[in-house]
């Protein structure tokens, strides 16, 4: 399964999660009662959902069971921020939802040194100031705007002040 499929399917499953953890599974009268009460969009939804994760690997399965745990762990106020986020990723294009997914994959394939890096300086940009926040703001514009060739020259004199200090 590609990444950006196992993320939507993780956020799917994430969110379709019914139930607090402490409440117990219900019985299979009760099941039957809360199926009856779906609308056939909702039983159609259902199904489309548990075919999404029929379609996990085992691996995939136990790592989504286990950020399900997380989520259901986590303080009702982080949770509601993990909601609003969801509704906001919904808001969006097609085209711009898949670019997260996208973006993520890549995320996904960097090694765990590399991503932690990135989680590092992201934390940092977020404790920053709003000076900070500006300056580093106006360098991606200035960055975005480069071409190929000048990023590459950009990142060699990094490189090269990155030694000199050393």
């Amino acid at each position: 399964m590609t990444a950006p499929r196992l993320a939507l399917a993780a956020l799917l499953a994430i969110l379709a999660a019914p139930a607090p953890a402490q409440e117990a599974a219900p019985t299979g009268d009760q099941a039957r009662a809360r199926w009856e009460q779906l609308t056939p969009e909702q039983r159609q939804e259902l199904r489309r959902r548990y075919q999404t994760w029929k379609e996990l690997t085992p691996e995939e399965q136990a790592r989504l069971r286990q950020r399900l745990q997380e989520l259901r762990a986590m303080p009702p106020e982080r949770r509601a921020e993990i909601d609003r986020n969801w509704e906001a990723f919904q808001r969006l294009a097609p085209k711009e939802r898949q670019e997260i997914l996208d973006r993520f994959a890549r995320y996904r394939e960097l090694p765990a040194d590399r991503q932690a890096k990135m989680r590092a300086a992201f934390r940092d940009l977020l404790r920053s100031g709003p000076r900070d926040r500006e300056r580093y703001l106006d360098n991606l514009r200035r960055w975005r705007q480069m071409s190929p060739v000048e990023r590459e020259r950009a990142r060699e004199l990094w490189r090269e002040r990155r030694l000199r200090r050393r």
